[in-house]
C-alpha cells in the first residue's frame, strides 16, 4: 500500500492549508455548504496547532507556514530534480526534456514530450532514492491543477476516495526500479542530472538577461537581482542523494 491515512490526511492538509494561505475562499468555523465536509479535517488541524480561530474564520498558524514552506520546497525540487524523468526513452536513453528549450510554444513542447516511446520514470527514480512515490504522484496532480478549489464540489473531491485511490493505481502500476535494472538506474538519474543542471544554467542565464534588459530601460538606475544558484543541486549528481528536506514529517498526527 502506497497511500496510507497519514498519507492522505496530510495531502488533504496541504491543499486546505495552500488555500487559506493563497486562495480567497474564507473558511468559517462554524461551516456551512460544502465546507460541512471539511470540518472534521479542520478541528484535528486545529487540534495539533496548525491552525487556528480568526475572527469567524480559520487561519494557518506559524507552525502550519512552517509545514507548508517545507512542502514548497519540496515541490520546487520535485519540478527541478524529479520531473525531469517523466519523458525517457527507456530504449535509446532519451529525456524528452534535454530539447526542452528547442520549442517555441507550448503545443509544439507538448507534442514532441507526448511521444509515445517516452514512459514516466519518475516513481523510479523516487523509490530508487528511498523517496515516498506516493508524494510524487500527488505533486504532479498539483501540478496538473487536479486539486482546483475554485470548482464546483471540491470540498467532496477532496475527501472521497477517488483521488487517493487513483495515486495509489499509479503507483502501483509504474515502472519499477528493478524493471529497468540497477545499473541501468545509475545510468539514467546519472542523465537526468546532467540535462537538469544543463536546464538551470539556460534558466539561470535566461533570468539574468531579461533583468539586465529590464535595467537597460530603466531610468531608475541598475538593479540586481538575485536567483537561485545552479550549485544547490550540485550534490544531485549523486544517484542516491536526497535532500534532507524530504526526510522531514510534514505533519505529525
Amino acid at each position: 500500500m502506497y497511500i496510507t491515512p497519514d498519507n492522505k490526511k496530510t495531502y488533504k492538509a496541504i491543499i486546505l492549508i495552500n488555500e487559506l494561505i493563497n486562495g480567497t475562499h474564507q473558511f468559517q468555523t462554524v461551516a456551512n455548504g460544502d465546507d460541512k465536509i471539511l470540518e472534521p479535517l479542520f478541528i484535528e488541524l486545529m487540534s495539533k496547532g496548525y491552525v487556528q480561530v480568526s475572527g469567524i474564520n480559520y487561519a494557518v498558524t506559524d507552525k502550519g507556514h512552517e509545514v507548508y514552506n517545507t512542502f514548497m520546497q519540496r515541490y520546487s525540487e520535485y519540478l527541478k530534480v524529479y520531473d525531469i524523468f517523466s519523458y525517457v526513452d527507456l530504449e535509446k536513453g532519451d529525456f524528452a526534456f534535454a530539447r526542452y528549450f528547442d520549442f517555441e510554444t507550448d503545443a509544439a513542447w507538448d507534442a514532441y514530450k507526448n511521444d509515445q516511446r517516452f514512459d514516466d520514470l519518475r516513481i523510479a527514480v523516487a523509490m530508487f532514492k528511498k523517496v515516498d512515490p506516493a508524494e510524487i504522484v500527488f505533486m504532479s496532480f498539483i501540478n496538473e491543477n487536479r486539486f482546483d478549489a475554485t470548482s464546483a464540489g471540491w470540498q467532496m473531491d477532496l475527501v472521497s476516495d477517488n483521488s487517493w485511490n487513483e495515486i495509489e493505481e499509479i503507483c502501483d502500476t509504474a515502472i519499477k526500479p528493478k524493471e529497468v535494472g540497477e545499473d541501468a538506474m545509475l545510468d539514467m538519474i546519472g542523465q537526468g542530472a546532467e540535462i537538469m543542471m544543463k536546464l538551470l544554467q539556460k534558466e539561470t542565464e535566461e533570468k539574468a538577461l531579461s533583468a539586465q534588459q529590464d535595467n537597460n530601460n530603466s531610468s531608475g538606475g541598475t538593479v540586481i537581482e538575485e536567483y537561485e544558484t545552479v550549485s544547490y543541486y550540485e550534490p544531485y549528481y549523486d544517484p542516491y542523494y536526497v535532500s534532507p528536506i524530504w526526510l522531514v514529517p510534514l505533519f505529525l498526527w
